[in-house]
């Protein structure tokens, strides 16, 4: 046998030695990485669950076991939140302050976000750059302003002050979404609507509009969950006890019935309820939506 036989027999075991040891560590790192999700999966799902089973325990059972799923399912919590709570009274003015402000903050958005995005004037770039800007400042610190100006002007504790105030907050970024969005638009649509004789009014909400479906319903969806799940503002601007919205009424709530765990998450519960359906039904338009306005022209 000569040594270039030798060389090339002993080439396979070295190759096969390798590529075992390289698989030895794939299958570790895989291994690693699930159990990675999986806590993180854990983490998140546990509260949701710690949610919906408490409801369905009594007060003795929650202490004997307060993760365990309950032996008998008693409805008696969500009774007893209904009839401490004026939850059909919250539900109602987060509604109309929800509905109000992201039907205002839309079609004033879609109107800003066209004028940015199709029309040339002077000082666009820096409108953009203000718009944008505005994302980063927290709500809390233009709060007092707001509470100063809405005083004055009588408007505290006021469906029209709170709905002005929540379509302002949420502006910028659906400016910002639907301006991008509406970049990505053949600009040859917009050129055969001009010469058909439209008007820019018909142009947007007759053709940018209803081919900016999966913006409108992640614009909605966001801002919606946005306004639904606020507190700070809510608390500061609705005082009166007749204006508070859900998340302002379930803190209250909360701290009532503080000894009484499954009542408390009871009312949690049917707070979240709403908002987790309305994410059910535009969630398939939600990542389109981002990934879409993410997209500039």
């Amino acid at each position: 046998m000569t040594l270039s036989n030798v060389r090339s027999n002993a080439r396979p075991a070295g190759g096969s030695a390798n590529q075992s040891g390289t698989r030895r560590r794939l299958g570790v790192d895989s291994i690693v990485k699930h159990l990675v999700l999986i806590l993180a999966s854990l983490t998140v799902l546990l509260p949701a669950y710690f949610m919906i089973i408490t409801p369905l325990k009594t007060q003795e059972a929650y202490a004997l076991s307060k993760l365990g799923f309950p032996t008998e399912i008693y409805l008696g919590s969500f009774a007893t939140a209904l009839r401490g709570g004026r939850f059909f009274l919250w539900f109602a003015n987060t509604i109309i302050l929800s509905v109000g402000a992201v039907a205002l903050s839309t079609f004033f958005s879609a109107l800003g976000a066209f004028a940015t995005s199709r029309m040339n004037f002077r000082g666009r770039s820096l409108l953009l750059s203000v718009i944008s800007s505005l994302m980063v400042i927290p709500p809390v610190v233009m709060l007092i302003p707001l509470f100063l100006l809405l005083t004055r002007l009588k408007m505290t504790s006021t469906y029209p002050g709170a709905i002005l105030v929540y379509a302002g907050m949420v502006a910028p970024f659906s400016v910002y979404l639907l301006n991008n969005f509406f970049r990505t638009i053949p600009h040859e649509i917009i050129e055969s609507a001009l010469m058909d004789g439209a008007s820019p009014f018909d142009i947007l909400f007759k053709i940018m509009l209803p081919l900016s479906a999966p913006a409108m319903m992640t614009l909605l969806t966001v801002n919606m969950l946005w306004v639904w799940n606020d507190l700070l503002i809510a608390l500061v601007l609705l005082p009166e006890d007749n204006m508070r919205t859900l998340m302002v009424g379930i803190t209250v709530f909360g701290s009532r019935y503080n000894a009484d765990v499954p009542v408390s998450m009871a009312g949690m519960l049917m707070a979240s309820v709403p908002i987790f359906l309305l994410y059910l039904f535009g969630q398939r338009f939600f990542i389109r939506g981002l990934v879409a306005g993410a997209i500039k022209g």
